[in-house]
């Protein structure tokens, strides 16, 4: 199969096209044909990328874990989902991921690809909206009429959060670039915070919850404006390493959960909230979406890598190539 793998030797990030083995499903997986796969562009400087779960180097890891696809195979003692089911998704960080033609994954991380959407529009779900959910419903406990901050209210992430939050009842405060004012008002934001012009801790004050997406000087500015037993949530991968407790008490990795993708994908079919792809490309451009230097970027919401496939195939012959 064709994919992309990450050049562990590189003095810099990069991703090289290369012919691998089309991965086989174990006992309790899934082989999933891949029709489009979101870019998470941080994700080559992760642990989980260049490591395995035991600690050992991981070499030639296959990046983008978040995918939409159909079901191409069943392991053994498999029976969730049928041959050719569309599907949507992301796999463990651990694992190689979806800038490959196929990819191997847990029928507890897919769930039904939402019927209103396309597989690229699915493809920019499953990472934001998840992150979105977990962070505010999860960890935050997010209660209506409560006042939360969201730092990049325009990105993947931030979108999602932004729209979660209204449409809990929450008061919403987003910053963004002055071109995305308008866009992140519309998600449902109250107040939106030009963070090139207007410095926010100036802006706004006691917030029961911020969720930042920016990390660096943001973070650290935001402690100043939560509230007395308010709540931070960070997913800046700078964060991880941070020394700061606070910090490491605020900061989480998303996991798969299809319970929530049942209910995100839900929201998507009756346009409680939206979804939003930045650009599509091909995968000869997936690397330049991985280095910032993309210049079709529009600034708002995810890349998608597009794998070509017959428009008006059958599925399930599709699905096992």
């Amino acid at each position: 199969m064709r994919a992309l793998h990450f050049d562990d030797s590189a003095q810099k990030p990069r991703l090289i096209e290369a012919g691998k083995p089309q991965p086989k499903p174990g006992s309790g997986e899934l082989l999933i044909r891949i029709y489009a796969a979101g870019i998470t562009p941080t994700e080559l400087l992760w642990y989980p990328t260049t490591h395995t779960k035991s600690g050992q180097p991981r070499h030639l890891p296959i990046p983008s874990h978040e995918f939409s696809g159909v079901v191409a195979e069943h392991g053994e003692n498999t029976t969730d989902f049928e041959i050719g089911e569309e599907v949507y998704g992301m796999n463990d960080w651990f694992a190689d991921g979806a800038l490959a033609e196929f990819c191997v994954t847990q029928p507890s991380s897919v769930a039904p690809k939402p019927s209103h959407l396309t597989h690229v529009e699915a493809a920019s779900v499953p990472i934001g909206a998840l992150t979105a959910w977990q962070g505010l419903l999860d960890r935050a406990r997010l209660k209506s009429g409560e006042r939360v901050l969201v730092h990049g209210g325009a990105g993947a992430v931030g979108l999602f959060a932004v729209q979660l939050a209204y449409l809990h009842g929450a008061h919403v405060i987003a910053t963004a670039s002055a071109r995305n004012l308008e866009f992140v008002s519309s998600l449902g934001a109250a107040q939106v915070i030009d963070y090139q012009a207007t410095s926010f801790e100036g802006s706004v004050r006691d917030v029961d919850i911020i969720f930042d997406t920016v990390g660096g000087d943001t973070l650290l500015g935001s402690w100043n404006i939560l509230k007395p037993g308010g709540r931070m949530i960070t997913i800046a991968a700078s964060s991880e390493s941070q020394a700061d407790e606070r910090v490491k008490q605020a900061f989480f990795i998303v996991e798969p959960n299809q319970s929530q993708l049942i209910e995100i994908g839900k929201l998507l079919d009756s346009a409680q909230i939206h979804t939003l792809v930045d650009t599509v490309v091909p995968l000869s451009k997936a690397t330049d979406a991985y280095s910032g230097e993309l210049k079709e970027r529009q600034g708002r919401g995810k890349i998608i890598v597009e794998w070509p496939h017959p428009p008006n195939s059958d599925a399930a012959t599709w699905a096992r190539g």
